[in-house]
């Protein structure tokens, strides 16, 4: 059972992705060190690829052994290999060409290009095929315990691509979904579900900007998972939100932790 989400408060969305980029390579590290190996699920949107171009420019980066991180994705708008608006593109932009990754080891999602062309659905079941595979008898789930799993909160509250109200964050046995319909473009993508994601050791939330502000609050003041699917997104053992005082000012002060500026 997760505990309760603790957050964390910086001063603007520079220092918050450069704090985030410090802790996951810190996570990345230690998870190495217990069982060999590390894996994290990768988010895209300006949070996720801000964190990851931090990370990129950290001096502490070589800490890491490339070769022995899992890279998954939370979602992917489901357009050809190689468009620029494919969360796994940017990623490689920001960050993952200019590391010695093992290219085995980067599970990006399925391309509208790819063998199973334009199926969203049969797309998503064969990633999911993927995540049962690399799944330990230990973790109790079709997928994998991922080490972090790091999410970006949209305006609307979306976490990945489950928006209020869809099917896909009403799912509660599939680990992967096609999501037709999105409210934002494209309309086609590929989500894990709620499910999927409460497997991880620890769900990180990325929030910056005044427009986030009130999917931050709406989130933590116990709305409902289906009204704002952020509300859902929890780890096993920690659930982090890691937010710039914009995207938190309108959370209670209470809220704040201690050593928040």
């Amino acid at each position: 059972m997760s505990t309760a989400p603790q957050l964390v408060v910086h001063r603007d969305k520079e220092l918050m992705a450069q704090a985030a980029a410090a802790r996951l390579i810190t996570k990345i590290v230690d998870a190495q060190a217990a069982r060999g190996s590390a894996s994290v699920v990768l988010t895209g949107g300006r949070n996720g690829n801000g964190l990851l171009a931090a990370l990129g420019t950290s001096p502490a980066r070589d800490a890491i052994d490339w070769s022995r991180l899992d890279l998954w994705w939370g979602d992917e708008r489901f357009l050809p290999e190689g468009d620029p608006d494919r969360n796994v593109t940017q990623a490689r932009e920001a960050l993952l060409d200019s590391v010695p990754l093992d290219p085995a080891r980067v599970h990006a999602m399925p391309a509208s290009d790819g063998p199973f062309g334009i199926d969203a659905d049969t797309a998503a079941e064969a990633y999911a095929i993927q995540l049962a595979k690399a799944a330990q008898p230990e973790n109790h789930s079709e997928a994998p315990s991922f080490d972090v799993l790091l999410l970006g909160v949209g305006p609307d509250t979306h976490v990945a691509s489950l928006f209020p109200e869809l099917p896909a964050v009403r799912e509660t046995e599939r680990m992967v979904v096609g999501v037709h319909g999105a409210p934002k473009p494209p309309p086609t993508r590929i989500s894990l579900t709620l499910p999927a994601i409460r497997s991880a050791r620890e769900v990180w939330l990325l929030a910056a900007g005044e427009d986030k502000a009130q999917a931050v609050a709406m989130a933590l003041s116990g709305a409902g998972e289906i009204q704002a699917p952020a509300a859902g997104a929890r780890g096993r053992s920690r659930t982090l939100w890691l937010l710039d005082a914009a995207a938190a000012s309108q959370l209670p002060r209470e809220m704040y932790p201690p050593a928040s500026a």
